[in-house]
């Protein structure tokens, strides 16, 4: 019989032993799976915490329902009845900017209407269709790409908001290929944005009158999508079904090394383990770390991938005691509005069951790639600086009445430019290597569809690897 050893028990690492699990059934491969996870809770970053009522969410708090493999995992699983999805006031989204919340217009006739961008700004968002493309060789930031096509007060006021809200990221630090492939693909195919959109809304019809497949939206798109009890529910659901005997919690890997009869031997803080198959679904410090002694190569590439801070701070209110209507998703905030927090989600209007009734749940985010230090901050001094930032959006003044803050010192990987290149490097060094596959949410997305769509990749490599020996 085989053995494969996966490394981390976040979504990204139950997902692989998963499906590696029922990939090498379907080809009829004697395979013992051990997933192995320092902590003795399974989960990672995902983590649904009912406290007095309210159910505040550590992490990420869903996935978007437009990619394919999530929801067919869920349907393996058979959860996808259990699926929650967001309210429709969801879809209302906002910023803050001039001292008020603006709603993010959804179409052309409420974009002239919006006051979140001058007739100036608007007008050169208008020149975007005459902007050249990009002709450079050079990896471009996020900053770069906004001021070049659409110009600087989009970019202050709806990208870099974007992309805090995202990846908690600085737009002139993050490259446009590696955060946005999809939008680099756009400009170089089309010539511009505003030429896609058209383009693509033409081939949207045409299709739609053939009765083909709707082709798919440059946007994100799709509808936010969770569990009544949060979406730990789909981590616990991986781990019961994987069994105590794959999943070890509290046995942390110490050290990637040669095996001697097998390839690999994975030391762990009790044992030893040898391998035909190792599956790293680590953070890429964590990583790093791991493969120290193996192959210092690897190990530095993946020192070389920063990531950022977050404090993420959870108020529970009487719902009377909040004057403004809650109807819509939440707010981003552009650095230049010169308050602490990056935005704050209406966590008990984007799904059912988040607050006691009467009460509302709200999630506000500080710190990311641009404000690490607030990382450090007493709790009584984010309570403040949340709470003045509360009032100053949403003109609450009344104390909330729960508290939570959780605070992540490495929160999330930052693709800065380069990042392409650090890829590129690690798949050359990694040929040397057969059979130790990484994975996760550190090289090719960072939401929980990319660590999804990853976690099938590694599956599908691994027993390809398997099959060859």
């Amino acid at each position: 019989m085989k053995q494969a050893i996966v490394v981390g028990g976040g979504i990204s690492g139950l997902a692989t032993a998963y499906l590696l699990r029922e990939k090498a059934k379907e080809a009829g491969v004697e395979l013992a799976i051990t997933l192995l996870e320092k902590e003795h809770r399974v989960g990672g970053k995902i983590w649904s915490r009912r406290e007095d009522g309210f159910l505040c969410e550590w992490g990420p708090n869903g996935f978007l329902d437009n990619k394919p493999q999530t929801l067919e995992l869920c349907r393996q699983l058979g959860v996808d009845s259990q699926l929650l999805r967001s309210n429709d006031n969801a879809r209302k989204r906002f910023i803050f900017s001039g001292g008020i919340l603006n709603r993010l217009p959804e179409n052309g006739p409420s974009f002239l209407k919006s006051a979140l961008i001058s007739w100036p700004g608007k007008l050169r968002l208008a020149m975007e269709p005459f902007i050249p493309q990009y002709a450079g060789t050079a990896d471009e930031t996020l900053a770069a790409f906004g001021r070049r096509r659409l110009g600087d007060e989009a970019l202050a006021k709806l990208i870099a908001p974007m992309v805090s809200g995202i990846f908690a990221g600085d737009p002139e630090t993050m490259s446009l290929k590696s955060c946005f492939p999809r939008i680099a693909e756009l400009e170089a195919e089309y010539g511009g944005l505003i030429k896609a959109m058209i383009k693509l809304a033409k081939k949207k019809k045409q299709e739609f009158a053939e009765g083909k497949v709707v082709a798919s939206a440059a946007g994100p798109g799709g509808v936010l999508t969770s569990f009544k009890d949060g979406i730990q529910t789909l981590t616990d659901i991986l781990a019961t079904e994987l069994g105590a005997s794959v999943v070890r919690s509290g046995s942390g890997a110490v050290r990637i090394s040669n095996g001697g009869t097998v390839p690999y031997r994975v030391t762990t803080d009790k044992e030893e383990l040898d391998a035909d198959l190792v599956i790293v679904a680590a953070p890429a410090y964590a990583t790093a770390e791991l493969l120290r002694e193996l192959d210092a190569g690897i190990s530095s590439v993946l020192n070389e991938i920063p990531y950022s801070t977050m404090t993420v701070v959870c108020f529970g209110y009487e719902r009377e005691r909040i004057r403004r209507d809650l109807d819509g998703f939440g707010y981003l905030i552009p650095k230049e509005e010169g308050l602490s927090t990056l935005g704050t989600l209406w966590d008990s209007s984007i799904f059912e069951n988040r607050a006691p009734a009467g009460r509302v749940l709200l999630r506000s985010m500080m710190g990311g790639a641009c404000f690490p230090q607030y990382l450090t901050l007493s709790d009584a001094e984010v309570e403040k600086r949340v709470r003045n930032d509360l009032e100053r959006a949403m003109g609450i003044t009344a104390p909330p009445s729960f508290i939570r803050i959780f605070r992540h010192e490495q929160a999330i990987p930052q693709y800065v430019v380069g990042h392409g290149k650090r890829l590129a490097a690690l798949g050359e060094q990694l040929q040397s290597h057969p059979g130790l596959l990484l994975t996760g949410n550190s090289y090719r997305g960072i939401g929980l569809n990319d660590c999804v769509a990853a976690a099938h990749r590694a599956a599908e490599e691994g027993l390809t690897h398997l099959l060859s020996r």
